[in-house]
């Protein structure tokens, strides 16, 4: 289905006349997995986001710092009592085929993102919006009760079910990005074929190679284009982080979006400088198949979690310093209370939690006689392969059984979405936004992204309250009394919070860490040394 464009090489001739030479400045991106979609509201994954995230360009947009800046609309007003936004976009934003960005454009992307035959896993990050959930579970069929209106070609109104303190920073999310709507008028969903595309970010997609690469040039009809300094970006698809690094090393790649950990040290020593190791809002995490009988009994649950040596996963297993994960919500989130959950065996010394562990085990009816058999299913990488096997061996002491199953990073979450593991699941989350309600959604029965099923009236009543509480302080403490309801539930098995794990090249410049591990390639120059 994913095809270089019929057209790809009169393309790239076009993309070298655009630029004006044919000694463009081209940035080498490792990217990771193949995309599913450069459809914004077909993909979900960090290596689609980079390639999305810079060719359209939601009403605000991310800083080099992954702060929510004005983007396709240069301001906004807000009522009074939080509800109701109206955005004035730029008037001089055309998409690349000319064609003028206007309010309507934002409109059908939320219609359509809200359609429930679009089938948008992640709608529901944009349930703020007034009547958004009703729309998209089908109980409102009029998609014009949406609560995004435009009042004029330029001027967005954006209605909310409830005030969000993050709705500026949901809003660079690819959710919230415009569709042409000419182009959708004409081609259907064909309108993100290479073929058709057209953007109004800072670059436009050319070329597409599955397996290989997809190619972007410089849009030169971005309203921020005299700034943007990289003229053309190749996001190499790559799963195999060894020999990612390797083809860096070779000078073949400028940006790593990941490296094998184990090779930390010999990056220190031999590229000092160039490995950008940060905290940012992300969490590994194990998911528990729910509707697997083997692990119907939370106290089987519970076993498998505390036998689980999280302190050694950062510094051992990924040698990067990962934060053992104690709680789902990670530390530092916007809008909550920091520390608001941790188990009470955390700090119980190791030898004594296994001990414990066993114990649930015999009481669950498992042993020797009668073992219980998981598999850990997990998405091809050194580090995860790494996590999985060290899992194995801790679970070896409580008599467990374990198969290791791996697949490329699409199919391994198609097959989470779906429910189709056999027992355990390995997945990782990093924060659309800063707010505790990004992670709790994650447990919500009827999220695509509930990968195990986790299905608890009182959980679920605690986050629907949340969404019509004000008080900042009063709606933290709901959202913690649900996460821990649910960690005390074992809904699922958190390991450790993320760090990000880039090598940049030093002909990089103005790429900054930041909490998000988010950089748009438009606040990136590349040196000719």
């Amino acid at each position: 289905m994913k095809h270089v464009a019929k057209g790809g090489l009169l393309a790239g001739l076009m993309a070298l006349a655009m630029t004006g030479s044919a000694f463009a400045v081209t940035l080498h991106m490792h990217n990771g997995g193949e995309p599913a979609s450069l459809d914004p509201h077909k993909v979900s994954g960090t290596w689609e986001n980079r390639i999305v995230g810079d060719y359209l360009e939601g009403l605000t947009t991310e800083a080099a710092n992954g702060d929510a800046i004005a983007g396709a609309a240069e301001s906004w007003d807000i009522s009074e009592d939080g509800l109701v936004y109206t955005f004035h976009l730029r008037q001089d934003a055309v998409w690349s085929d000319g064609t003028p960005v206007t309010a309507h454009d934002f409109v059908t992307a939320f219609q359509r993102l809200m359609n429930p035959e679009t089938a948008a896993s992640y709608a529901y990050l944009q349930y703020t919006i007034k009547n958004a959930e009703a729309i998209n579970s089908g109980e409102i069929e009029d998609l014009n009760e949406l609560g995004a209106v435009a009042l004029d070609d330029y001027t967005l109104e954006v209605t909310l079910e409830n005030p969000a303190p993050f709705l500026l920073q949901a809003l660079t999310h690819y959710t919230a990005y415009p569709v042409p709507s000419h182009l959708l008028e004409e081609h259907g969903d064909a309108w993100a074929d290479t073929a058709n595309i057209v953007a109004n970010g800072p670059y436009v997609p050319v070329e597409w190679l599955p397996g290989s690469h997809l190619r972007s040039v410089k849009n030169d009809s971005y309203h921020d284009a005299d700034n943007v300094q990289i003229e053309e970006v190749i996001y190499y698809s790559l799963d195999d982080l060894s020999a990612a690094l390797n083809r860096y090393r070779a000078g073949e790649f400028d940006i790593l979006t990941d490296f094998p950990a184990d090779q930390i040290t010999l990056l220190d020593s031999q590229h000092p400088g160039e490995a950008h190791v940060a905290p940012f809002l992300g969490l590994h995490y194990y998911v528990f198949n729910l509707n697997n009988p083997d692990l119907a009994d939370v106290n089987v649950r519970k076993a498998l979690s505390m036998a689980i040596n999280r302190e050694i996963i950062g510094p051992d297993i990924f040698g990067t310093g990962e934060l053992a994960a104690y709680s789902w919500v990670p530390p530092g989130t916007a809008n909550y209370i920091d520390g608001a959950f941790t188990y009470d065996w955390a700090e119980t010394p190791y030898g004594e939690r296994v001990a414990e562990a066993q114990a649930l085990m015999a009481e669950a009816g498992f042993g020797p006689d009668n073992p219980l058999s998981v598999e850990i299913r997990y998405n091809t990488s050194d580090n995860h392969q790494r996590l999985a096997v060290a899992i194995a061996a801790m679970w070896e002491q409580l008599g467990v059984q374990t198969e290791l199953f791996n697949s490329e990073v699409v199919v391994h979450y198609d097959a989470l979405q779906a429910n189709d593991f056999h027992s355990i699941g390995r997945a990782g989350w990093v924060m659309d936004y800063n707010d505790p309600i990004n992670m709790l959604e994650l447990l919500r029965t009827g999220i695509d992204y509930n990968y195990g099923r986790y299905d608890n009236d009182e959980y679920n009543a605690l986050i629907a309250a949340s969404a019509t509480e004000t008080d900042i302080d009063a709606r933290a403490a709901i959202l913690a009394e649900a996460e821990a309801l649910a960690m005390e539930d074992y809904a699922a098995l958190p390991l450790a919070f993320y760090v990000s794990r880039n090598v940049v090249s030093p002909r990089i410049s103005g790429f900054e860490d930041n909490a998000s591990d988010i950089h748009r390639t438009r606040w990136l120059t590349k040196s000719e040394d």
